[in-house]
């Protein structure tokens, strides 16, 4: 078979790519510690469509038939960065690469736990077309160990933003597989009340709160908590510089306030800077052409895996998309997630760009069908 890059799904990521280094460039202006980001960033999509090509060589039945592989490798390199990781900010999730930068382990992790999560729903649903509770309440378990390992590593790490992405995919894809709504009932109950618990605690006795979760989870209680108040150094300047943009921005390269990690977590805010209100729905609307056309793969699949292993990615972008740009308002805590293709960072990027092939595989497998 021929294989061909959809072009309805090339075309907005040309367009993410020029946004993403003309915002990065931007962003450098703002701190000038920081230096050689674009060129870096053009290496990362370089390498990037490189996987891109090897993944649609190899086919995605060779990838999912050896992810347990990848699965267990990936948790001895979680394990790994508690002794050669490199701390940065507190917190050791990546490994220092000489001459290359850093590589975080955890990114990667988020695929294989989607294509993990889409082969043992496809294989439950096969096995039980109609489960009992005990068969579901067993195979739910069985769920929850493989997730629970990578995300108590992260956890520690520590990376709560990533361990949030670990759990909205598996939410996300076992509601797409159809497991019992009651399932899900259950587990926001427990959910909702173990947060109400901690932050009860929190509110009433903090002496207490270190005592029983550590200095460490409350200082990320605490940072959660704070973006209620709309204070922090970066928020502010972040939303002073979107809220003077007017229409059209203060121009290409001119964001008139500094505002720390502005390459990574606060790119819109330097994006929407430059370009204001006009460049902001600019890109919106290039995010949600993105996401409809990856939803429309997945409808046109009659392979159940590519339905949920596309139903994890999307999940997993909209999320991301939503809590970048809406921490970037104040309108959500400020966890650390980037915006997918836009900010900087090799490993974040390398991963999407394996998804792609991943969804090129299942684009073209959708037209082989129709020819």
């Amino acid at each position: 078979m021929k294989y061909k890059i959809d072009k309805s799904l090339i075309i907005p990521i040309i367009f993410f790519i020029v946004i993403s280094l003309i915002s990065i460039y931007s962003s450098q202006l703002l701190d000038k510690s920081i230096n050689n980001l674009v060129y870096k960033q053009i290496m990362w999509y370089f390498i990037g469509f490189v996987l891109i090509i090897g993944i649609m060589l190899i086919k995605n039945k060779n990838i999912y038939k050896y992810i347990w592989i990848l699965y267990i490798f990936g948790n001895i390199l979680l394990i790994l960065l508690f002794i050669f990781g490199k701390e940065i900010n507190n917190a050791k999730c990546w490994f220092d690469i000489p001459g290359i930068g850093t590589f975080q382990p955890s990114e990667f992790m988020k695929i294989i736990l989607i294509i993990i999560l889409g082969n043992q729903i496809d294989k439950f649903n096969n096995e039980h077309p109609i489960p009992s509770l005990k068969e579901e309440l067993i195979f739910l378990i069985k769920m929850g160990i493989i997730v629970l390992i990578p995300s108590i590593l992260t956890f520690l790490e520590p990376d709560t933003g990533v361990v949030l992405i670990y759990l909205l995919i598996t939410i996300i894809m076992l509601f797409i597989g159809g497991i019992r709504y009651r399932w899900f009932i259950i587990l926001f109950t427990i959910i909702t009340i173990t947060i109400l618990s901690i932050i009860i605690i929190y509110k009433i006795n903090q002496d207490l709160f270190i005592n029983i979760f550590g200095s460490s989870f409350f200082l990320r209680i605490d940072r959660l908590l704070d973006w209620q108040n709309q204070s922090g150094y970066q928020l502010s300047n972040g939303i002073i510089s979107i809220g003077t943009a007017s229409f059209l921005g203060h121009g290409l390269n001119n964001t008139p306030l500094y505002f720390p990690e502005a390459q990574t977590d606060f790119i819109f805010a330097v994006y929407s800077s430059n370009f204001g209100l006009f460049g902001s729905i600019l890109l919106l609307s290039l995010i949600l052409y993105f996401d409809i056309k990856l939803i429309n793969i997945a409808i046109k699949s009659s392979n159940n895996i590519s339905k949920y292993v596309i139903a994890g990615i999307v999940g997993m972008l909209i999320y991301q998309q939503f809590q970048n740009i809406g921490m970037t308002y104040g309108l959500v805590p400020i966890t650390g997630i980037t915006l997918p293709f836009i900010s900087y960072g090799g490993s974040s990027l390398l991963s999407y760009m394996i998804m792609l092939g991943i969804i090129f595989n299942i684009s073209n497998d959708n037209q082989k069908e129709i020819n």
